[in-house]
């Protein structure tokens, strides 16, 4: 970890990406090169850190409404299959002037026309692409590359065994199991996840609540695994579950999963880094090199291809194939069954990984050249298709946040509904957050101070703050959380008497209005206006005692006693 930080933060300072220091520093601390190592099991943390790359689809589900993958049908099934056939049997007829046994060149073949999930939709993520033209291209690409997994195994007789479903298991019951696992991975998602969590708000165990999301995700991972599908695509389907679900936690749900498939996916990179052995390498560097730029070339031509035949434009062609153009994670577990049942030897397994782990090292450059290709062209800008914009479900393209929905909260945000101003919202109260979404307000169940959910909603791209926090303490927290993270955007906050207004400006609220002192404010008002006093007269007096901080209408301390006594009798 420490080695990791210092990567990332040389190789950012130069623009060159974390994903590459990651990487970079998986070569340094791993067991194929001088100096101290951190383990020599590398295949075993590679496994673990693998649920870096199950959390990242659980969470790109959570965003993915259905409507979404219905208008990715065309790239999904159409492009992704070509995708994969021509450029597994490219790629195999490459590996097939090196050694003689077709079997095993299409072995090659197959695996590494796969891609990286984990590098490409980190990287995506990471640069918020994800919802441009050629970002949902390439996530439908992988997607159906996942899909993919099943045929693969049923075609190639290497695969057979290295999951449950094995040679003896007949074919319809291999189907029936698969059909299954999907069923409960479903089901689990759109009606009994939603429910439990219900539950756990309603008692505000934020800690069962994280545990039982986490075991969601656990639980369809390892469903998809048992039908020997791919773990990823069982989280994937997990979030998109619970977001056709229409679930009121799906932004809470990501904050909290965030943390750790951030932490997990960076132990993924330094994995992948550790798995290239450079003494392998340094044997054959001709041989390796042609084999990368085989692989590179063969890849990047058949999506520009297949991507201008289906009709997108040339820089999101050109971006598409570069971002494409590495062997995937998938190819370590394909050679390393292939290595159990005896089909290739250590050397040919070390080869391949080799192959892999240097293709992904080099894609972060490669995404880099394609941006400065693509810019020489007519549509130099990576485009958003509005066709598939994040869901409202999910991410409202808000320019207001409204820290709780009561009685205040909802009174603000009709106000912005009338003038055309979307918001997003958010209540701890799980019973309102349910009521004003059976009405379709924008409302979230989450606690507004979570540092997490401000971090994961984007609060500093957000116009406009407004808290109507009851609780003095949670809103003074909300505002210093809120400040720490977007020092520019305002913050207008409700505050309960002069003492908590004080402290919410001190917290860094723009502004704060104590409720008691303005209502005695707009009362007095209309009493004016009533007695016949013009309204500009009134609005002058009204921003006069506003600007000298109540100190006009405060009450005396002997007053404020007695109507404690008044009230407490």
């Amino acid at each position: 970890m420490l080695v990791a930080a210092i990567a990332v933060a040389l190789f950012r300072r130069f623009g060159l990406g974390s994903i590459l220091g990651l990487l970079v520093t998986g070569v340094l601390v791993g067991p194929h090169t001088p100096g101290p190592s951190v383990t020599s099991n590398v295949e075993d943390l590679r496994h673990f850190t693998e649920l870096g790359v199950v959390l990242l689809l659980f969470v790109i589900g959570l965003e993915m409404h259905p409507q979404r993958l219905w208008a990715m049908r065309r790239s999904l099934f159409g492009l992704g299959s070509l995708q994969i056939l021509i450029s597994g049997l490219l790629i195999a007829g490459w590996f097939r002037l090196f050694q003689p046994d077709w079997g095993l060149a299409l072995l090659f073949g197959l695996s590494l026309a796969l891609s990286s999930t984990a590098l490409v939709v980190q990287t995506l993520h990471e640069q918020g692409r994800l919802a441009t033209t050629h970002g949902q291209t390439a996530f439908s690409v992988l997607l159906m590359q996942d899909i993919a997994v099943v045929p693969l195994i049923a075609l190639l007789p290497v695969l057979a065994h290295t999951g449950p479903l094995s040679d003896e298991v007949p074919l319809w019951e291999q189907l029936g199991i698969v059909v299954a696992m999907i069923g409960l991975v479903l089901v689990v998602g759109y009606w009994v996840v939603p429910k439990l969590l219900d539950l756990l708000a309603a008692d505000h165990n934020r800690e069962a609540f994280l545990l039982i999301v986490l075991a969601a995700v656990l639980l369809a991972a390892w469903a998809m695994d048992q039908a020997g599908m791919s773990m990823a695509l069982g989280a994937f389907l997990m979030g998109v579950m619970l977001s056709l679900s229409g679930s009121k936690y799906s932004l809470l749900i990501e904050a909290s999963v965030e943390p750790h498939k951030g932490l997990l996916m960076s132990l993924f990179f330094v994995a992948v880094g550790m798995s290239l052995d450079l003494g392998v390498v340094a044997e054959a560097p001709g041989l390796f090199a042609l084999h990368v730029l085989a692989i590179t070339a063969v890849k990047i031509l058949v999506l520009v291809g297949l991507c201008l035949l289906f009709g997108i434009g040339r820089g999101d062609a050109i971006r598409v194939g570069f971002l494409l153009a590495q062997a995937g994670e998938f190819g370590f577990v394909v050679f390393g069954a292939a290595k159990v049942l005896g089909i290739i030897d250590e050397r040919v397994f070390i080869t391949a990984v080799a192959i892999i782990s240097l293709t992904i090292l080099l894609t972060p450059v490669l995404i880099r050249l394609s941006e400065a290709i693509a810019g020489q062209l007519p549509e130099s800008q990576a485009r958003v298709d509005p066709t598939l914009a994040l869901s409202p479900e999910t991410k409202p393209p808000a320019q207001v946040i409204i820290g709780g929905y009561g009685r205040v909260g909802h009174a603000i945000g009709m106000i912005l509904e009338q003038h055309g101003i979307a918001f997003l919202a958010f209540e701890a109260d799980p019973e309102l957050v349910r009521y004003w979404r059976e009405k379709d307000y924008p409302v979230f169940y989450g606690d507004i101070r979570d540092p997490h959910l401000l971090d994961t909603t984007e609060v500093n791209s957000f116009s406009l703050v407004v808290l109507t926090i009851d609780d003095a303490a949670a809103a003074v927290r909300a505002t210093e959380q809120i400040r720490a993270r977007a020092p520019n955007v305002p913050i207008i906050a409700r505050a309960r008497d002069l003492t908590t207004c004080g402290a919410l400006q001190r917290a860094g609220a723009t502004d704060a209005f104590p409720e008691t002192q303005e209502a005695a404010l707009r009362l007095g008002a209309v009493t004016l206006q009533a007695l016949g006093i013009g309204s500009g007269q009134v609005e002058s007096l009204v921003a006069e005692v506003r600007d000298r901080e109540y100190v006009a209408i405060q009450p005396e301390p002997e007053q404020i006693q007695l109507g404690v006594r008044v009230q407490d009798d």
